[in-house]
């Protein structure tokens, strides 16, 4: 396995060059997070069958020529489980490898689960043993050592063959464009950046709050978020969820009161007067301000026995198509079906996912049948 490790723009700039020629890219990225909102971008590695480069984002300053590569609709980049990969190119790149194929997508509609490791598949398809003891590494130390930059060339080395023997299984499927479908949808999921006004909608257990409560939460994990982004930090390090709650649940108007409940000190100590703020504001709103009331969809009358309906029908189709339940139609996929047909009226222009393209194909006038009864 030859590979080289790129330092220079102007070495990125031929090997991008090279690339744009080639109808397909294999495309994997290293990476930590720990406590930070955003991941710090190690390393990027990129093999179009000739070039296998390891791309060093510490070193070099413009990496230009490879966010336009990602966006040159003639070549085709493939990854593997590319959720984080797609949030680290948004990032940093402000854009996503488009047109796109995840081979973990591209198994799931040959009858492997969702979630199927790189590993298990080499094995499976090329008959090879990977080696990933360095999947828990620190990606930005330099040097790299050789163990890490093998382990790290391995991931798009095997990721061509596996990819060519996958799209030769899968042509002679009828869930070809089924796939390109799933994998463009992964991107534009990835896309979408988190409200922060809608925010507190994600704090566990505000479905227990009032309205002044839930207007003094949205304030808080409004801030909270603002802020993690601001300082590059996860949210939980800037406050921890339970504490915007019971910030929210008690209306708490003093340190003191924090400290009792208790609140990080450390919390307290940074934060503590911007929090109380919230609780003082929301005295001065109007009701007619406060959020609406968060409604479980399992306090909804019949949510367990349609529920269950459901995931009969998924069950059905699972058996007549080959494909996995969870892949079909996934316990938040149908939750966001019954929200959208109980909280927004069944608005045809916010179908759910589960009612178009292949799914919708599959799924649809099964599952209207049952929620529309």
């Amino acid at each position: 396995m030859e590979f080289e490790i790129v330092t220079q723009s102007q070495r990125l700039a031929e090997i991008c060059q090279q690339a744009s020629t080639k109808p397909f890219l294999m495309l994997d990225t290293e990476f930590v997070r720990t406590r930070t909102l955003y991941a710090r971008l190690g390393l990027i590695q990129m093999f179009d069958g000739e070039t296998l480069a390891l791309v060093d984002p510490v070193e070099i300053d413009d990496l230009t020529p490879l966010w336009d590569l990602l966006k040159n609709e003639s070549v085709t980049k493939v990854l593997h489980a590319c959720g984080e990969d797609l949030e680290v190119f948004q990032h940093y790149a402000g854009c996503m490898p488009t047109p796109m194929i995840d081979t973990q997508i591209m198994a799931a509609f040959l009858g492997y689960g969702l979630s199927t490791g790189f590993a298990k598949l080499v094995s499976d398809y090329l008959g090879i043993e990977l080696d990933k003891g360095e999947a828990r590494t620190d990606w930005m130390a330099r040097p790299l050592s050789d163990k890490q930059l093998h382990y790290a060339a391995a991931d798009v080395h095997y990721l061509l063959p596996l990819f060519e023997k996958l799209q030769a299984e899968l042509s002679q499927t009828q869930w070809e464009d089924a796939a390109y479908q799933e994998s463009a949808l992964a991107v534009k999921k990835r896309e979408k950046q988190p409200d922060a006004e809608k925010a507190y909608l994600d704090i566990k257990n505000a479905w227990q709050l009032n309205p002044k409560q839930l207007a003094i939460l949205k304030m808080a994990a409004k801030w909270r978020l603002e802020e993690a982004r601001k300082r590059d930090l996860a949210v939980n390090f800037v406050v921890k969820e339970l504490s915007l709650w019971k910030l929210a649940r008690f209306g708490l108007r003093s340190k003191d009161q924090m400290l009792k409940e208790e609140f990080d000190p450390r919390e307290v100590q940074r934060h503590g007067g911007k929090l109380l703020r919230f609780t003082y504001l929301a005295d001065d709103l109007n009701p007619n301000e406060y959020p609406e009331p968060v409604t479980r969809l399992m306090d909804y009358p019949g949510y367990k026995q349609i529920f269950k309906l459901l995931k009969d029908e998924v069950k059905i189709a699972s058996d007549k198509s080959g494909l996995m339940p969870e892949f079909l139609a996934s316990k938040k996929q149908l939750n966001q079906l019954l929200s959208w047909k109980w909280k927004k009226n069944a608005a045809p222009e916010l179908k759910p996912d589960v009612l178009k393209g292949w799914r919708g194909e599959l799924l649809e006038a099964r599952f209207m049948s049952v929620i529309e009864k």
